[in-house]
C-alpha cells in the first residue's frame, strides 16, 4: 500500500502536448486487443515485420521422418537462430527447453496421420495453449477438398472463437491436396477464407504471381517451405516470397534437412530480415 503521508499533487502533466496514438506494425492487426499484439510482437520482429519460424511439427503425422528422428539432436541446436518455433504440444513439452525464450505456435489441430486420409481433425482445448504460453495456435484448411472443407473451415471458426477470449492469435495453415490447383487463384481463395474467417496470420504457398495473393490478404502471410529444395533455390523461394509481400517463412524440412542446417537458417534468416539476397545468402551458407 502506498504511503499515505507522503501523496504529492501531479505537476508534470504535459498539458497542450498531445499524446502519440500509434498504429501497430503488422498488417491487419492494429484493432487486436494488447494481449494478441503482444503475442504478434513476440512472433514478428518489430524491426522489420517479419519473422523467420522453425517448422518440426511434422511428426505429429509423418511420424519420425527425416530430419525430426530425433528433436533433441536435429533441432533444438537450431532454436537461437529461430524467431518462432512451430511444433506439437508433446513434443514441445518433452523436449523443447522452457529457458529458450522463444515464441512458439502451437500446432492445435490432429486426428489423422498420413496412414489414412488427412484432415479429418479436431482442435485441440484452448486452455492447453493457455499453459503452454503459446503465442499462436496453427490450425489447418482445406479449401477445395469436398470431404474436410467445412470441417476444417469450421475447426478454424472454433480455434478464432477460443483465441479470442484467451488472447491468443489463430494461423490459418492452407492444405493443398492432391487434386487442387497449385496458383494464385488457389491460394488467394485459401488465404482469404482463412482472413474472412478470423486467422490472424496465414500460412501457405508461394507461387508465381504471388503479389496477388498478399495484396488481397488483409493479414500477414507466411510461406511454407514445402519439399526440401536445393539450399540455393530454398533461398531464392524466400527472396522472392518476401519481394512479393510475404511477411515470413515458416520452413522445415528446407532446414532441418539441410546438410547444414545451422547455416542453413541462418542464411534464410538474412534474407528475411536484411533483404540478402539468393547468391549472397547462398555464399554465406558455405562459409558458416
Amino acid at each position: 500500500m502506498a504511503d499515505l503521508d507522503d501523496i504529492r499533487d501531479g505537476k508534470n502533466y504535459g498539458v497542450g502536448v498531445q499524446q502519440k496514438t500509434e498504429g501497430f506494425y503488422l498488417k491487419g492487426s492494429n484493432n487486436l486487443d494488447w494481449g494478441m499484439k503482444d503475442r504478434l510482437s513476440r512472433i514478428f520482429n518489430p524491426a522489420t515485420g517479419r519473422t523467420v519460424m522453425l517448422a518440426f511439427d511434422h511428426g505429429f503425422i509423418m511420424g519420425p521422418t527425416s530430419g525430426v528422428e530425433r528433436i533433441d539432436l536435429s533441432i533444438l541446436p537450431l532454436i537461437e537462430y529461430a524467431d518462432c518455433l512451430m511444433c506439437a504440444r508433446g513434443v514441445l513439452r518433452s523436449l523443447v527447453p522452457p529457458t529458450s525464450r522463444k515464441p512458439v505456435c502451437l500446432r492445435s489441430d490432429a486426428g489423422t496421420s498420413i496412414l489414412t486420409e488427412l484432415n479429418n481433425n479436431v482442435v485441440i482445448d484452448i486452455q492447453d495453449a493457455v499453459k503452454l504460453n503459446a503465442s499462436a495456435i496453427a490450425v489447418m484448411v482445406a479449401i477445395g477438398d469436398h470431404s474436410y472443407e467445412a470441417q476444417t473451415v469450421a475447426n478454424l471458426y472454433q480455434a478464432v472463437d477460443a483465441g479470442q477470449m484467451s488472447g491468443i492469435p489463430v494461423m490459418g495453415v492452407t492444405a493443398v491436396g492432391k487434386d487442387m490447383a497449385r496458383d494464385a487463384r488457389y491460394f488467394s481463395l485459401a488465404s482469404r477464407v482463412c482472413a474472412e474467417n478470423g486467422a490472424n496470420i496465414v500460412k501457405t504457398y508461394y507461387t508465381e504471381g504471388f503479389e496477388k495473393v498478399v495484396a488481397c490478404c488483409p493479414v500477414p502471410i507466411v510461406i511454407a517451405g514445402g519439399k526440401k529444395l536445393p539450399e540455393l533455390e530454398a533461398l531464392e523461394l524466400a527472396y522472392m516470397a518476401i519481394q512479393s509481400g510475404a511477411a515470413g517463412v515458416d520452413m522445415g524440412r528446407n532446414v532441418f534437412q539441410s546438410e547444414k542446417p545451422a547455416a542453413m537458417i541462418q542464411a534464410v534468416g538474412a534474407v528475411v530480415h536484411k533483404g540478402l539476397k539468393p547468391a549472397d545468402a547462398f555464399q554465406m551458407f558455405n562459409d558458416l
